[in-house]
Formats: C-alpha cells, structure tokens, sequence
C-alpha cells in the first residue's frame, strides 16, 4: 500500500500535530497522503466528503475514536476502500491503534502485512406518508426512538414480512454485531463478535417485564411500523442511523432495514482478538 489519507476528528488532535506528523512520514517512506479535518460532534451529518478523496486510495487513517470512525464509516462507504482507526479517546473497540503505535503500524502496512476483517452494515429507509425517503447505512445501528415528550411510543415490528412483536417503550434498536457493543449494550442486549453476521433487535426501556432482544439472520429483512397508543394518534420518532438524526416519523410511518450490499473494511494488524478487547474494556469500567 502506498496512497493513504487522513480522516482527523478536529476535538482530538486539535493542532493536527499528529495529523501532519503521520503525512510527512508516510511521504519520506515514498507513499501519497492528503488529510480531512472534520469537526466531529458538531458536524455529525456531513464527517467526510467523497470529492475530497483522491481517486487513487488503498487505506484511510481515522483519528479520534470509535464515533469518528463509525461516520467516516458511513461516509466513505460508497468508495469501498479499507479503515484504520488510531485512537486518542478511551479504550474503544474499533480503532487498533495508539499514537504510540501508529509509524510502526505505518511500516507494517507499506509492507503489506495486514489483514482485512468484513464487517457488515445496516441498510434502511423510510417509507414516509406513502413515500420511500432517499436510504442510509449504518455500521453499528439504526434506533427507532421517541421524540418529544416524556410518552411512551409503539412500535410494531415485522420480520420478513410475518408480524413479530409490539413493543411499548422507549424505542428499539436494530443493530449489527458490531454495534452490539454500543447502545445496543447499554440497552441490556448481547454482546456479538462483529465477525458475526446477524441483526439483533434490541427494546429500549420496554415497558412489557419479558420483553428481550431477538436475533435474527443477516438476509432477513426488519419493517418497523410506528403504531398508536393515544387516541389523538400524534406519537411521533425520531430514526437514527448511527447516532445521527435521520428522520422523524408519526402514526402509519414505516423504516425498512437489511443488510446492507457492501460490508465494511476495517484493516487489522495486532492478533488481539475481540475477547480480549472485549476483557479489558471491562477491566477500565469494572
């Protein structure tokens, strides 16, 4: 590999002295590499341009954290091209490297010593009074979830086409393996090894006692039906894809989710397993 570029999250390496650091290393060891700076949090529905891209690109850097990785994700899908995430937040599960780690990492790939993990991606989209809305991927989850006041919504959800369940609560997510480590987790749903292929469907605050998550197959296809629970029928939610505002929905608003065609290359270079990132995270939060 030698065409690189830099996808920078501005909050974490703020004067871009590892940014620029990283590019003038990769250019002494004879390879092409341009950066983006992207404001992170503040700018969460625009992370990367695809114009900004050369056409030429074997790898891209993501600086920050998991959340920056996860938009570059989502940005850059349509280019295909493979991932690394160089960490400069807490422990996360996505991004390999440290800046301690990153110019030997820089070594190894330019000696093409890597390996290439599949992940797969979330692809959805609305059907709005009627309408199909333009879809949206997602690498760790599309979350269906209220809006407005403190009410209760109902969501009723059908797999491939056979109805499944109602839940009444606080929305659900619909997650990938990867994504079962982020909110799916904090909703009580299991933890998967992103290699997996299946989507988990996860309740959010449900207000049934025996409602859990559901696993279901990757080629299965989710429709999720905002339901009523008020006479008026004025419930409306909010979708999500990927933490990021998507579309709101009222009574009758339907999101239809799959998997999506191309999954999502992330470049691996330790023999650290997810079990054991996985052991540690719980080590720093225990």
């Amino acid at each position: 590999m030698k065409h690189f570029f830099i996808i920078v999250n501005s909050y974490k390496d703020k004067d871009l002295m590892l940014t620029k650091s990283m590019q003038d290393y990769i250019e002494t060891k004879g390879g092409q590499c341009g950066y983006y700076v992207s404001r992170g949090e503040e700018n969460d529905s625009d992370c990367v341009d695809l114009e900004v891209l050369p056409e030429q690109l074997d790898l891209i850097f993501v600086i920050g954290g998991d959340g920056t990785l996860i938009r570059a994700a989502r940005d850059t899908a349509k280019k295909n091209v493979p991932l690394i995430g160089v960490n400069l937040g807490t422990l996360g599960y996505l991004c390999e490297l440290e800046e301690a780690t990153v110019y030997s990492a820089i070594d190894q790939i330019m000696s093409d010593n890597f390996m290439l993990e599949a992940r797969m991606r979330l692809s959805g989209y609305v059907i709005q009074s009627g309408v199909q809305l333009k879809g949206q991927t997602a690498l760790n989850d599309i979350v269906i979830h209220r809006s407005g006041a403190l009410q209760l919504v109902s969501l009723v959800v059908y797999v491939n086409g056979q109805y499944l369940n109602t839940f009444d609560g606080d929305g659900v997510i619909v997650s990938t393996p990867t994504g079962s480590t982020g909110y799916n987790l904090s909703a009580g749903g299991p933890i998967v090894d992103p290699k997996a292929r299946m989507i988990l469907i996860t309740p959010i605050n449900s207000h049934t006692l025996n409602s859990k998550s559901i696993v279901i197959g990757a080629e299965d296809e989710v429709v999720v039906e905002i339901g009523a629970r008020r006479r008026e029928g004025d419930e409306q939610v909010v979708v999500s894809f990927d933490g990021d505002h998507h579309a709101q929905l009222d009574v009758g608003d339907r999101i239809v989710i799959r998997q999506a065609q191309k999954d999502c290359r992330i470049l691996k270079l330790g023999k650290l397993s997810f079990l054991e990132i996985l052991r540690k995270k719980m080590q720093t939060y225990h």
